[in-house]
């Protein structure tokens, strides 16, 4: 059916133009919401340290994300109600009671194209650029909106609350760790981030999650100076250490009395023997004096904060004790840095072996006492460290038991078989993913 030419008078050329107008403030509106939301706020804050006022006020609106979104969704629905409102008054003008059909059909068209999928593709591929150049007007959108804005979110809140949803006010700062993360082992995946700069960023943000307990060194491994030896036992046990801090402890190694360096050690003892070979002075010499006070943390201290003291105490050596005050093991700040960077070797460490090998049928040959976290690290797993810290304490946990020798288990996607045991503890297994 044609239109009659009478009816295409000043009326139709006016409705046509406002439902041209409002499908561009439908393409601004739906662009604007997907440039603010898909935009990187530290690049945004980035260009606005450089002076963009654009991106200042991005940032400013981005603050309250319900209140934005609720603002352009506001906008964006009354413009297309409107221009579906008015098209369909138009072409049933037209064309009758079919108008009404034709109506819908071409402006879900013409939304779909010109004001969603192209103002969005754009926003996506340019989000901060958009967003600094929008921000400034969705600012004073959202600003005329705010009290319908505010209603329809209490509404809103109300009705989810009937659900037994509660909106966490926290939970966008709590997802920033989070989406890095995620972006890190995305980028790594693709092969734009390297896998040690990944770790290291990691494992920055993990220190805030992490405590003391799950690095330090076990107090069985702990090389300790009996008080009570001769001092010449003392001055041999500190040249052949690779350690320059040592605890100092008197009868028992639960009693620790100080921290010796070796530094202060060897002054001390060079000036009681006068400097010239006169070691019989030494018999009277008393450690006790030389030894610092030691300094103490609690288990479940973060890595983060442990850190912070470290560097604020001016220390690198801390022990570790329990809830009840018993000795746990010794963390020391480069421990923690090792949590960053890897592990930091010297001339005067230790030659270890290496703590993973490869067999030639694709198992790996792991010490019981790898932590999991150097494991998952060192081989990109995945093993839980939530209820154990090392792949021996995670085995024990999965088998509620102490397993012997030979012994195979299957968890978390990975074959464990026990290779070798010293007492109760697993010393060796052998680890392939399933």
């Amino acid at each position: 059916m044609e239109p009659s030419p009478s009816l295409i008078d000043s009326a139709f050329w006016f409705t046509s133009g406002a439902i041209l107008f409002l499908l561009v403030l439908s393409g601004f509106f739906s662009g604007s919401e997907t440039a603010l939301t898909a935009s990187s706020r530290g690049k945004l804050r980035a260009q606005a340290d450089k002076g963009s006022r654009g991106a200042k006020k991005a940032l400013e609106i981005t603050d309250d994300n319900e209140r934005l979104i609720g603002s352009v969704l506001l906008g964006n629905n009354l413009v297309n109600i409107l221009a579906a409102s008015l098209a369909t008054a138009l072409f049933t003008r037209l064309f009758g009671e079919s108008g009404v059909a034709l109506a819908t059909l071409v402006m879900t068209l013409l939304v779909l194209i010109f004001a969603e999928v192209l103002p969005k593709t754009y926003a996506i591929t340019n989000s901060e650029k958009a967003a600094a150049a929008v921000a400034p007007i969705i600012s004073v959108i959202v600003t005329v909106f705010s009290p319908i804005v505010a209603a329809v979110r209490l509404l809103v809140r109300g009705v989810l609350r009937l659900f037994g949803v509660r909106i966490d006010p926290d939970s966008n700062i709590l997802a920033v760790r989070e989406e890095i993360a995620g972006a890190l082992q995305l980028g790594h995946s693709e092969g734009v981030v390297e896998k040690e700069d990944r770790d290291r960023i990691l494992g920055a943000l993990d220190l805030g999650e992490r405590t003391v307990e799950e690095i330090m060194l076990h107090r069985s491994n702990i090389e300790m100076i009996d008080a009570n030896a001769a001092p010449e036992a003392i001055l041999k046990q500190c040249l052949q250490s690779p350690h320059t801090r040592l605890p100092v402890f008197r009868d028992e190694p639960e009693n620790i009395v100080g921290v010796v360096h070796a530094k202060d050690l060897f002054r001390a003892m060079y000036a009681q023997a006068g400097g010239r070979g006169g070691t019989d002075r030494l018999a009277s010499f008393d450690i006790g004096k030389v030894a610092n006070d030691p300094y103490f943390v609690p288990e479940t201290t973060t890595l983060d904060d442990q850190m912070r003291e470290f560097l604020r105490m001016h220390s690198h050596f801390a022990l570790v004790v329990d809830e009840y005050g018993s000795l746990r093991g010794l963390i020391t700040l480069e421990d923690i840095l090792e949590e960053i960077v890897g592990e930091i070797a010297d001339e005067f460490d230790i030659d270890e072996e290496v703590p993973v090998t490869r067999t030639e049928d694709g198992q790996y040959l792991v010490e019981g006492a790898m932590t999991i976290r150097d494991a998952n690290r060192a081989l990109d797993w995945s093993l839980p460290d939530e209820e154990a810290n090392t792949l021996a304490g995670l085995v024990i946990h999965e088998a509620q038991m102490i397993p012997i020798v030979g012994q195979v288990f299957s968890f978390h996607g990975f074959r464990f078989e026990v290779t070798a045991r010293d007492g109760n503890r697993i010393t060796g297994l052998k680890v392939r993913p399933l």
